[in-house]
């Protein structure tokens, strides 16, 4: 397909994409801990709606004990570990009354706990940390898209037919020039090339489970409300996995 026909199929999605970068550059530059809390709280709130559907469960109890540890992550140093305490409650709550449903787990693993990371990323690392990882995973996902429509042959994997090897090296290889070029300052060149393809392949990875449970529920989309995007966790997905595994070699490396 013609990098041109790309483009014209594509508008809708590429208008929306440029809006959520616009907004993304307007908060980083305001860089507040409390809007940035509230921003990926607010995201939170959303994905679990939307987690809930692909999960095929339905609870409000879960709302308020997220909400909890989301409020309680605003003043404890290490936002990750209150996973570790919303799994206790979970557990204790399923031993103490058998009928509570156990699906309440899945939406702790994934969208909770990832946006966690994400959250302690920020805490940790400064908002030029997510601007790092936000241009890595749009990396891999521009040179996905455009690479795989216009070359792509060869079938990634069952879990995602339209998704190509060629694709997915395209996507690699423009995170990984992204990367170098927005890493933080004190990283190494290679550091930044080792950080860049790290995260960029757990990112495909991300988009490759979130196609897993939308497959598993039967749905094209986890909601609607990003216009050409779908919904929160469809935007989101890779950004869920990059950012746990950034935090973590950020960490072992600096």
């Amino acid at each position: 397909m013609a990098f041109n026909e790309i483009i014209k199929s594509s508008s809708t999605r590429i208008k929306t994409g440029i809006a959520l970068i616009l907004a993304v550059l307007v908060i980083g530059y305001i860089d507040s801990f409390f809007i940035m809390w509230l921003l990926f709280g607010i995201l939170l709130v959303v994905s679990i709606n939307e987690s809930m559907k692909m999960y095929k469960m339905q609870s409000d109890s879960i709302y308020f004990y997220t909400g909890s540890i989301w409020f309680l992550a605003y003043f404890y140093p290490y936002p990750e570990d209150l996973v570790f305490l919303l799994a206790i409650v979970y557990a204790s709550l399923i031993a103490y009354k058998k009928e509570i449903d156990r699906k309440l787990f899945l939406p702790l693993l994934y969208p909770t706990a990832s946006f966690l990371f994400l959250l302690a990323l920020y805490s940790e690392y400064g908002v030029m940390s997510l601007l790092w990882l936000l241009v890595i995973v749009a990396g891999a996902d521009i040179g996905a898209y455009f690479v795989g429509r216009s070359m792509g042959k060869t079938k990634f994997c069952e879990t995602s037919p339209n998704k190509t090897i060629e694709g997915v090296i395209g996507g690699v290889v423009v995170a990984t020039i992204f990367g170098l070029i927005f890493s933080l300052d004190n990283i190494s060149t290679l550091g930044a090339i080792v950080i860049s393809v790290a995260v960029a392949i757990s990112s495909v990875f991300g988009d490759l489970f979130e196609s897993y449970l939308k497959r598993l529920s039967g749905i094209k989309d986890s909601g609607d409300i990003l216009p050409g995007h779908g919904g929160i966790l469809d935007r989101t997905d890779g950004y869920l996995f990059g950012g746990v595994l950034m935090l973590m070699i950020l960490r072992a490396v600096m």
